[in-house]
């Protein structure tokens, strides 16, 4: 099941995965199972049966913080003198350099350089106005780690027979909860239903895949227990009174899958409607409108409902090459773009295209797609990009570390269509974003909220992380 959920996240992470299970009577030992990869090349049938156990967590990464090597693998397992622990993380640490003085100087060795890592030998450790008599008090423990460490995670955390559900206060990172259920309940309400188990997860678009359904988000600074009596909040770590939630926005525009749900809302719903505002903000006369598939494909139709105009495929994608955007190196990224899409000449042939796609990071894609349709025919190439510029590296899990990267901070938009050879080239504007991924939201979920566009204004919500020293 926990093999099944994996492959349902592969598009986040194409690098490395693993998997730990637990049998719940003894904390000295998990089952294990690590590797580089994808998952369908690393959980084979001999690897899945010794994975003993009726709890367990896993994790599929890309790298942010850390090098691509199986020394880095997730989730992490430490041996505690309480027993074994197991976490698996999403997200990255902004004071992970203070976090780090501070476990070493405990005389704790580090084995990597992985902040997931760093979460794990600092839960090792109980605070000292906690009382363990009785025995580890793990949500205590989480707590004391929150404190030190307001962002960016969420986090499974797994000892003998309970794992813990944790979000960051600001809710950078998504995570939430499912019920599994029987085989044959069909589309019933969700309260209705007896639990056969529960389940976490960063994205909901695995849980019907596992026999789950989506029950509601972990919400931010809630630590959920899983346990065999269900599922209770133990504790809630509340962000200071004069910060706002920061729910990261490239999940809506680029890296969730679109089945997933947010905020009450369904991914590819707010996808649509930042192709609707696109249209507002940039009107065109074209033939027709399309997409770089996948992730442009649902605002490319709010594209062509909004403006009239018609919508057709133009590019036929490979869909055994992996998402460019999470490839750990330029040189990867570069030839994967190259074989990754197809023209469908006759629907492109003597046409105005208007082309959309979710966003510009480094600019390595979209020229040799505009190339691959004037090569087919296109009198007309316009492209119409539904998020903003980025322009800012992000600190908190997605991989864009320098603003040297970034192709919006070398050229503006008008630049940049003569450079990728465009006839025209347009942005959402971050208003236009924000507008549109709480336009469905504000009629299903009326709860204030707020959202991290650091990566496109430069307002980090946690400050800028402090520099590494080594």
């Amino acid at each position: 099941m926990i093999c099944l959920g994996l492959v349902a996240l592969q598009h986040r992470g194409q690098e490395s995965a693993g998997i730990v299970t637990s049998l719940g009577k003894s904390s000295k030992n998990f089952s294990v199972h690590k590797g580089m990869g994808m998952i369908s090349n690393i959980f084979n049938d001999e690897a899945i049966r010794k994975l003993k156990g009726n709890l367990g967590i896993g994790h599929t990464r890309y790298s942010t913080a850390a090098a691509s090597e199986v020394v880095n693998c997730q989730p992490f397992v430490v041996h505690t003198a309480h027993g074994a622990l197991a976490i698996a993380h999403n997200g990255e640490l902004v004071n992970c350099e203070s976090l780090r003085r501070e476990v070493l100087e405990r005389g704790v060795g580090l084995s990597t350089h992985s902040d997931s890592e760093l979460i794990a030998q600092s839960l090792c450790c109980a605070p000292e106005d906690v009382s363990e008599h009785d025995g580890p008090n793990w949500p205590a423990r989480i707590r004391h780690f929150m404190t030190l460490a307001p962002l960016s995670y969420s986090l499974v955390v797994m000892h003998k027979d309970k794992i813990y559900a944790v979000r960051d206060s600001y809710g950078n990172r998504p995570l939430c909860l499912g019920k599994i259920v029987a085989y044959d309940a069909g589309h019933a309400n969700i309260q209705d239903q007896v639990a056969e188990g529960w389940v976490v997860s960063s994205e909901s678009c695995g849980f019907l895949s596992i026999g789950a359904r989506y029950v509601r988000e972990v919400e931010p600074g809630e630590i959920i227990e899983l346990s065999r009596n269900g599922y209770r909040t133990v504790d809630i770590v509340e962000r200071p009174d004069y910060k706002r939630m920061a729910f990261c926005i490239f999940e809506y525009v680029y890296f969730a899958r679109s089945d997933s749900m947010f905020e009450g809302q369904m991914v590819y719903s707010a996808r649509l409607q930042c192709g609707r505002q696109l249209a507002r903000e940039s009107p065109l006369d074209a033939d027709l409108v399309s997409s770089v598939p996948e992730s442009g494909t649902a605002a490319a139709h709010g594209y062509a409902r909004e403006s009239g105009l018609p919508f057709a495929e133009v590019l036929c994608k490979n869909r055994y090459v992996g998402r460019t955007f999470i490839q750990p190196s330029n040189h990867l990224r570069q030839l994967g773009v190259a074989k990754k899409f197809g023209a469908l000449a006759q629907n492109v042939e003597g046409k105005r295209i208007v082309l959309i796609d979710d966003s510009i990071v480094r600019g390595n894609t979209i020229g040799p797609i505009i190339k691959l349709l004037r090569d087919a025919g296109a009198t007309e190439v316009h492209i119409r990009i539904a998020s903003p510029p980025l322009q800012y590296p992000c600190y908190m899990g997605i991989n864009i570390p320098t603003r040297e990267e970034l192709i919006a901070n070398k050229l503006n938009a008008g630049q940049l269509a003569n450079h990728v050879g465009a006839d025209s080239l347009a942005y959402l504007s971050v208003e236009g974003l924000v507008t549109a991924v709480q336009m469905n939201k504000s009629h299903v979920n009326p709860v204030k909220s707020g959202y991290c566009t650091a990566c496109l204004t430069g307002e980090y919500p946690g400050g800028l992380p402090e520099e590494l020293s080594w």
